[in-house]
């Protein structure tokens, strides 16, 4: 072992030797960094967390794409506007794909009225969607057994359905769903995927209602609009997606999509335009205030910390005059006093840090118990909340550790 780790290890023993000599002044000494750390840990788990599971929810939308949905009309507007309005429906999608360059693929979805849904080994209650093909590609929707219908089924008007998972273990209970028969109202309906779970621990996303496809049924569109019943006056489409081509901005691709449909409703109000990518941002910059707010708390409890750590290295150098005169008197450097008092300062600071780990991580997941919010963790963020907290506290320790090497030895040996 060198020289200099073993005195390294000899300055650690000795600085918690000092540390158990005060226990309650350490004790007190430590909160600031505890608390400090404990702050940060939380606040980061809490945000990365958050972070995640925006991703997630917003995969579902997809950041390249634009939801065009038609609004909830009541009957006698309805009626009115269908005077100059057909609704969103298949041929503006077609007119979209087109006529605008970015708009690389569609996908539309309508929600059927369903009054009977069983199969052979059990029932449901479980929403059917009549979907173009490509929504299960725009939706980042894969199936975990079988397959999804083409757009081949799509044209010949199959009578294929896509279960979700819950949909599937409600009609199926005693096995694989797969090649079996359900029944939606009066029609019947072969079975030719299940879809993977996506467990998605919330389905809400800036107000807006995300996921839920565990409790879906899908049929292919053209199935769903000719041969189930629809409401009167009511629009084609409930929902249509449009892939945005990489290298064009949403924002502007939506002003386009939506000036098209303007002329096409004959300037009816009859539907919305959602840009997810405008939704993710304004959901990290809520994120970013909350981190930022947090991060001052955390750390005005870090500055707390180190103001502690300063005062009682200097009621310690107080203390120990005697002992610092004794140490320069048979030879002791002004490094050697120096690097002592910091040594001692960084071991106070790593047990306040290890101890506001453990407390960051219980509170995060207090959080995420009374709150519903996510965590998730990053050994990065420990490995850097615990070093910045050694950091302040060296930092702090300096001026004390200078004070004492640079006390001059015949005095501070008459201080007894």
């Amino acid at each position: 072992m060198s020289t200099g780790i073993r005195h390294f290890l000899l300055d650690v023993r000795q600085a918690l030797g000092q540390l158990a000599h005060h226990r309650l002044r350490t004790a007190l000494t430590l909160l600031g960094m505890v608390f400090g750390v404990g702050a940060v840990i939380a606040m980061l788990a809490v945000s990365e967390g958050g972070k995640r599971q925006a991703l997630e929810l917003i995969e579902g939308m997809g950041l390249r794409n634009l939801i065009v949905e038609a609004r909830r009309l009541d009957a006698d507007t309805r009626k009115e506007v269908r005077k100059y309005s057909a609704g969103l429906n298949v041929r503006d999608a077609e007119a979209i794909a087109e006529t605008l360059a970015f708009a690389e693929s569609w996908a539309g979805s309508r929600k059927l009225r369903t009054w009977s849904l069983f199969s052979r080994e059990g029932q449901s209650r479980a929403t059917v969607y009549a979907v173009s093909p490509a929504w299960f590609e725009l939706s980042s929707l894969e199936a975990d057994r079988g397959a999804v219908f083409t757009a081949d089924d799509n044209r010949r008007f199959a009578q294929t359905a896509v279960l979700g998972s819950g949909a599937a273990q409600d009609l199926f209970p005693n096995g694989d769903a797969v090649g079996k028969f359900i029944k939606v109202n009066h029609l019947w309906l072969e079975v030719t995927g299940v879809l993977r779970d996506r467990q998605l621990e919330d389905n809400q996303f800036e107000g807006r209602e995300i996921g839920g496809e565990a409790r879906h049924i899908y049929l292919p569109l053209e199935t769903g609009l000719a041969r189930l019943k629809q409401q009167e006056l009511s629009a084609e489409l409930d929902q249509l997606k449009i892939r945005i081509a990489p290298g064009y901005e949403p924002d502007q691709a939506a002003l386009a999509i939506d000036h098209l449909l303007n002329r096409r409703h004959g300037e009816q109000d009859d539907y919305q335009i959602v840009v997810p990518a405008r939704l993710l941002a304004q959901h990290q910059q809520t994120q970013r205030i909350f981190t930022i707010v947090m991060s001052a708390v955390a750390g005005i409890s870090l500055l707390v910390g180190g103001i502690g750590i300063m005062n009682i290295m200097l009621a310690s150098v107080m203390e120990r005059k005697s002992e610092i005169g004794l140490l320069r008197a048979i030879g002791a450097r002004e490094n050697d006093i120096v690097r002592q008092f910091l040594v001692e300062a960084m071991v106070i600071a790593l047990i306040g840090a290890l101890i506001g780990v453990l407390l960051g991580i219980v509170l995060a997941y207090a959080i995420a118990a009374f709150a519903g919010w996510a965590v998730a963790w990053s050994i990065l963020v420990i490995v850097v909340a615990v070093a910045v907290c050694v950091g302040i506290a060296v930092g702090f320790g300096v001026y004390p550790a200078m004070s004492a090497a640079r006390m001059d030895p015949v005095v501070a040996l008459q201080s007894e």
